[in-house]
């Protein structure tokens, strides 16, 4: 399956198609009667006055849900493909994100994370492009809009604001007006939020809003081990993933190189910002898809031994359907 998609062959999408059914239809059969989706935060929710957590009925959720997946992948595939980020068209990203997206049942359904993926994948087109840029300041304006935007859909979003300064960091040189105009950015539309508030004669609640970025981190988080055997080979790819990087760094273009290094900031911000929700859900763990895609894509794109890159690929695949439809 692998050598298949190594190749960038239209035809890839309709296996791709095919391979997003697949990692679902157990779930299909077993779909619950109801479930919850809500698109915004409370604090922003009143922004749209509609009674929209009914609004899907538990089929339509998860078809809604595998439709973005799958544009997601295409779009992401073609962002990877633009910059030669692997070195060679393939079809490998749009696979991994494929797969990435099914590796746990919360990561099947609507969910605020995986709209908000739409805005990372975006995000990640506009950092690649500091590199290229002779100023920045428009696009580093448009990118605290998005991070802005985002954190109303999914308040640990947030951090995603730490990423476009250390893309800054990595890409270009100081400049404080292209610092100064993401954060006026950002600022923008929580103004307009704020002036809502004003106007509804709540603004003494908008502060509240912030609160949970005083929340400290958990000394202790509870895990289910034996819903989380699937990340043994995950762990395994990515590991090979960046010995692999380790191997070629120094051989990359220099904007490859600074890539990676944002590719691994967002991947680890995605991975960490989990403990502003209280009570969050394995849902949130979806923001770290992109990053991990590609990472992925580009260890069995290089990957010569093609009995162990295969088989290690199918054992992922097993253990996401297996472990993801099994409750011990």
């Amino acid at each position: 399956m692998i050598k298949f998609f190594r190749v960038l062959n239209p035809v890839n999408i309709v296996w791709l198609g095919v391979f997003l059914f697949v990692l679902r239809i157990n779930y299909i059969v077993n779909l619950p009667a109801h479930i919850e989706f809500t698109f915004l935060e409370p604090f922003a929710h009143s922004l749209i006055p509609l009674s929209y957590e009914n609004f899907f009925s538990s089929i339509n959720n998860l078809l809604v849900a595998a439709v973005l997946v799958f544009i997601q992948a295409l779009w992401l595939n073609q962002i990877v493909n633009k910059y030669n980020l692997l070195g060679k068209p393939t079809f490998l990203p749009a696979l991994m994100y494929i797969t990435a997206s099914g590796m746990f049942v919360p990561f099947l359904i609507l969910s605020p994370p995986l709209i908000c993926n739409f805005l990372i994948i975006l995000m990640v087109d506009k950092l690649f492009n500091f590199y290229k840029n002779e100023s920045a300041k428009t696009t580093a304006y448009d990118l605290g809009m998005i991070v802005g935007v985002g954190t109303m859909i999914y308040f640990p979003f947030i951090y995603m604001f730490l990423a476009v300064w250390i893309a800054l960091i990595i890409f270009r040189p100081f400049n404080w007006r292209e610092w100064a105009s993401v954060l006026v950015g950002f600022v923008t539309i929580f103004f307009f939020l704020a002036v809502y508030y004003y106007l509804t004669d709540r603004i003494r609640q908008f502060y509240t809003i912030w609160l949970p970025l005083g929340r400290s981190f958990p000394s202790k988080i509870h895990i289910d081990y034996y819903n989380y055997i699937v990340l043994i080979p995950v762990i395994i790819i990515l590991s090979l993933a960046f010995l692999s990087l380790r191997e070629k760094y120094y051989k990359s273009f220099i904007q490859t190189r600074k890539s990676f290094q944002l590719l691994f900031i967002i991947f680890i911000i995605g991975l960490l910002s989990f403990y502003i929700k209280a009570n969050f859900r394995l849902s949130h763990f979806i923001l770290c898809a992109v990053p991990a895609s590609i990472f992925f894509a580009y260890y069995f794109l290089y990957a010569t031994r093609r009995w162990f890159y295969e088989t290690l690929y199918i054992l992922l695949v097993i253990s996401i359907i297996y472990f993801q439809f099994n409750k011990f």
